[in-house]
């Protein structure tokens, strides 16, 4: 059988795109996001009419959806914002990682498990879906509350000890870490360019006018920083995050938002999880084996961001911050845990199988974190919008 020509290939995966968002108007009452439903119509055309291989030299393009999410979350994240509650932001940030790392043990002698790949699995357990809370949080009117400057803080910095666990693993597979052959001291020495770059944008921001930013600007910033980042091992995700906080110092973001990035969002972010699910192999969920890791994977990613509520003290209660509230943005795994997941697949860290269970893993927790985060805003939220808005909108 002949390979689907690109217009084909591109024709069917757009297809795809569109039932998806014709189905989620039907089930955002139950809080199911756009993201879960382009993962199963992924995985159906994977497996039915449109091989992964089809898509694979589209692999770039379907990322570039994702480098931009993340992006826009730079845009957002303010330095005061991580700042202003230093003390529970770094304790609920020690939570959420240690608690995922006493799982170590267990996990790998119950599932066989190399070193390498059981601190992948952590590093998909220590992740956070910033993009869905950034994203609820904004819609709901919330981002400034004390709860919410909290919960964008932990699930920001959440990510940096995810990545350095993903660099971990990937080093002691053998591979390369980022492509600066710097090993370990790459992710440091990132931090170090990642710390001066923010500091001399302050300063040029303080020094000059700042004048809007076009959107040839604004895409070579965006390609740039995420390509620094991948070289010095800090992933080309963590690179964007960087850029869009180097952006929203060096020109104020339009009220509206830029346009451009709206465009690549909406057009490749849903193709990327596309292909995602169509990785997903169907033999695999249909091996016990495979629901029995990713229920583990499930509790795991429950109880690890469970425990965090213990971090929140009776003073911070009363001082506004909900502590469910914290605890259900977190739980989401989002896009960065699919990221995380793929990584590893595309290196040889995890096989088929173990795949299927982390992202059945990061399904459940997205649409379970979404329901709770949903509800409880509901519930101490004085700015109310439709439910619908959210479950069909958010991702990451």
């Amino acid at each position: 059988m002949a390979a689907p020509s690109l217009l084909s290939t591109l024709l069917i995966l757009l297809s795809g795109v569109l039932l998806a968002r014709l189905s989620a108007g039907g089930l955002a009452r139950w809080a199911v996001p756009a993201i879960v439903l382009e993962l199963a119509m992924g995985f159906v055309l994977g497996n039915t009419v449109l091989p992964f291989e089809a898509v694979a030299p589209l692999s770039g393009l379907t990322e570039l959806g994702v480098l931009t999410l993340f992006f826009q979350v730079g845009l957002e994240v303010r330095g005061d914002l991580l700042l202003s509650q230093r003390a529970p932001l770094l304790r609920l940030v020690a939570i959420s990682v240690l608690a995922p790392l006493l799982a170590f043990w267990p996990l790998r002698s119950w599932f066989a498990l190399s070193t390498p790949t059981t601190l992948l699995c952590l590093a998909v357990l220590c992740a956070t879906g910033t993009g869905v809370t950034l994203r609820v949080l904004s819609q709901r009117q919330a981002l400034q509350t004390a709860s919410g400057r909290l919960l964008v803080g932990v699930s920001v910095l959440d990510d940096l000890p995810a990545i350095a666990l993903l660099a971990l693993a990937t080093a002691l597979a053998g591979r390369a870490v980022g492509g600066t052959g710097l090993g370990l001291l790459g992710p440091p020495l990132g931090l170090v360019v990642a710390a001066a770059g923010l500091r001399l944008a302050e300063h040029w921001g303080r020094q000059r006018p700042r004048a809007a930013s076009g959107p040839l600007g604004v895409l070579l910033l965006l390609i740039a920083s995420a390509w620094l980042g991948e070289i010095l091992g800090l992933t080309s995700l963590l690179g964007a995050v960087w850029g869009g906080m180097l952006l929203a110092r060096l020109a104020p973001p339009p009220q509206e938002g830029h346009p451009l990035l709206t465009v690549l969002a909406d057009v490749f972010l849903p193709l990327y999880f596309i292909s995602v699910g169509m990785r997903v192999e169907a033999g695999t969920l249909l091996r016990p084996d495979s629901w029995w890791f990713a229920l583990v994977l499930i509790v795991l990613a429950l109880l690890s961001k469970l425990v965090c509520g213990f971090g929140i003290t009776a003073r911070e209660r009363r001082g506004g911050v909900d502590r469910w509230l914290v605890v259900f943005g977190l739980v989401p795994r989002g896009l960065p845990g699919l990221v995380f997941a793929t990584t590893a697949l595309a290196s040889g860290l995890i096989d088929s199988l173990q795949f299927s269970s982390l992202v059945l893993m990061v399904t459940v927790t997205t649409v379970l974190g979404l329901l709770l985060l949903e509800r409880r805003l509901a519930r101490s939220s004085p700015a109310q919008i439709e439910p619908a808005q959210i479950s069909t909108s958010s991702r990451g």
